[in-house]
């Protein structure tokens, strides 16, 4: 073995998925991994990783859902329970080479500092997003007046900042409605500080020897070389984190993904997925709009009758998600969990109107399918962006996002977003760059982050 990597998840599947893909990758590197997790989100840890030899599994205090506003009840009793693991292990191990920390946990790096164990920063979203919080920061953005256009040296022109990118659904409950499908992306910085404030996870990364970001080059070389020169430390896109099924299927042509085969669920749902392949299988290629916001996010109160409203007005066939629209044989409204990778790997699947989570997002664009965004908070907003002005391979359900969307630009978004040639033909070559399997350029970062902890290795054990 190379050593030992200590890799700590935050709340939430959006954190934990990438997490464990992690730990894959550093195993099939000859490291023996140690992923630290919250006790209560063991159900979601399937047996083939609790089983690798290379994998093991820390367990500490916790909750398993997204962390929430205000101090983490859960804080002292998960960092105890780290710092007695470290200190009980074995007087012959050797000293972990690292520890890589997700931002939201940012406060274990103390615990990993007792026991002189260095830690690099991991963003389980995309580099655009940081890159563009930390640029709207450095440039003021908060004082952007309607009209004006203010570009952040070092970042795309495409990305330039605008009033509407200060603009920000008002901060309410998680999730109005009651059920959910998909699985919802990290959320980045949700809530406040306001755009153009200093990003929550500055602090965070405090004292971080590197950064890692659950994305790769071929969607985001500007914004990783952003962070990498503004942070003054190594940046690397190690992802996207996806399941290795969801990798080697994209290399086979029309092969379609099984998500129950690859990911653990509990959640119930209305129909199983040889349902759902059956039912796509009944409509013509291109031509299903799926409509998902995760578990997380959705739609106000008031905002649900007005897309309930379009879906049925809507002529295109859909796969609702769990809205109660009446759209009789055109649509499939799935109530629970929904085989998202499936639905998506489907060739029948022409656009997602989705919430713009990190997740989500890269499913969709590996896939090559046209997104319809209708961000909800934190990063969703910058991913939205980077896909429609950066990407172009979607568009929005609405320009300002603080005000109320209605029937009319979701049904507009619809059409705009399924019948349209130049994004869809952005969709297709974005996959062609990314159907050989898991990009090379993260191999190649992989293999960097190696080289360089293995001389960080080298330095302190010749001390």
């Amino acid at each position: 073995m190379e050593g030992e990597i200590f890799v700590v998840t935050g709340p939430g599947q959006g954190h934990l998925n990438p997490c464990m893909e992690l730990c894959k990758h550093l195993a099939s590197r000859n490291y023996q991994t140690t992923l630290v997790v919250p006790s209560t989100a063991s159900f979601a840890i399937p047996s083939s990783f609790t089983q690798n030899p290379s994998t093991r599994i820390v367990h500490v205090a916790g909750s398993s859902g997204p962390s929430m506003p205000g101090p983490d009840p859960f804080r002292d009793q998960s960092g105890q329970d780290l710092e007695a693991h470290l200190a009980n292990r074995s007087k012959d191990a050797a000293r972990p080479l690292c520890a890589i920390i997700d931002f939201q946990m940012g406060w274990t790096k103390e615990v990993f500092w007792e026991f002189h164990i260095p830690f690099i920063g991991f963003f389980t979203f995309g580099a655009c997003a940081a890159a563009m919080e930390l640029g709207a920061w450095k440039v003021q953005a908060g004082d952007i007046k309607p009209g004006e256009i203010r570009s952040v040296s070092g970042l795309p022109e495409d990305m330039a900042l605008e009033h509407l990118d200060t603009k920000r659904r008002p901060e309410g409950p998680p999730r109005d409605h009651p059920h959910a499908s998909g699985t919802d992306g990290p959320k980045g910085g949700g809530g406040p500080p306001k755009p153009g404030d200093r990003p929550p996870w500055v602090p965070e990364i405090e004292g971080s020897i590197a950064l890692m970001f659950n994305t790769c080059e071929e969607l985001e070389r500007p914004f990783i070389d952003y962070m990498t020169n503004q942070m003054g430390m190594p940046a690397w896109g190690v992802g996207p984190l996806l399941p290795e099924q969801y990798w080697e299927s994209s290399s086979s042509s029309g092969s379609l993904i099984r998500d129950r085969q690859i990911r653990e669920h509990t959640r119930q749902s209305n129909y199983n997925e040889d349902d759902v392949i059956q039912w796509l299988d009944s409509k013509p290629r291109g031509s299903v709009l799926y409509v998902a916001f995760g578990s997380e996010v959705g739609p106000s109160k008031e905002e649900y009758p007005q897309l309930t409203m379009a879906l049925e007005e809507s002529t295109r066939p859909g796969i609702p998600g769990s809205t109660e629209s009446k759209v009789g044989e055109r649509g499939l409204i799935i109530c629970g969990w929904a085989p998202q990778l499936l639905i998506l790997s489907h060739p029948s699947t022409g656009g997602f109107l989705s919430h713009c989570g990190w997740n989500s997002t890269v499913e969709a664009i590996c896939r090559g399918v046209p997104l319809l965004e209708w961000p909800f908070r934190g990063d969703q907003y910058y991913n939205a962006k980077w896909v429609v002005k950066h990407l172009k391979v979607g568009h929005r359900v609405a320009e300002d996002p603080s005000e109320m969307v209605r029937k009319d630009d979701i049904r507009e978004g619809i059409e705009k977003v399924m019948v349209d040639v130049e994004i869809k033909k952005m969709a297709g070559a974005l996959r062609g760059k990314l159907e050989n399997g898991f990009p090379a350029s993260s191999e190649a970062a992989l293999d960097a982050f190696g080289h360089f902890i293995s001389q960080r290795k080298a330095l302190y054990t010749t001390k």
